[in-house]
């Protein structure tokens, strides 16, 4: 697959897991009350995108045809351990947003900058210790 190509799906696909994710956020911050609602809405949307993002990555972006409870559960642990530092970058971002200028658009524009960044580096990591026997 041509790179330009592979860099589009790779980018949709970031977009289609930013969105959901925001979209669970207000979806829980509209819904719940009390101090821990933003907590609660990052931890949701975060879940919501992680599982779409693999979904789509691990078909259409390092063509991993896997099967099995076994290995997807071995790759899904593995992927999720990578995005551990490029949640910490999404969520540093879209707290500090927040606490900045304590509006949901900026909130939401922290969030969208950290998670471009975040993908970017967990692409880098998913390549090489994810699905590093597939070609990409």
């Amino acid at each position: 697959m041509k790179p330009h190509v592979l860099v589009l799906r790779y980018a949709v696909f970031a977009v289609i897991a930013t969105v959901a994710n925001l979209a669970a956020q207000r979806l829980v911050l509209a819904s719940v009350e009390g101090r821990a609602k933003l907590t609660l809405a990052v931890l949701v949307g975060t879940a919501v995108g992680l599982v779409i993002k693999y979904l789509l990555d691990k078909r259409w972006i390092f063509f991993d045809t896997s099967k099995g409870a076994a290995m997807h559960s071995k790759k899904f642990s593995l992927y999720t351990l990578m995005g551990v530092i490029t949640t910490a970058i999404f969520w540093g971002a879209e707290t500090s947003f927040w606490m900045i200028w304590q509006t949901d658009f900026m909130r939401e524009v922290g969030a969208v900058s950290g998670l471009a960044i975040g993908y970017f580096i967990k692409y880098k990591l998913d390549r090489k210790y994810v699905f590093q026997t597939t070609k990409s």
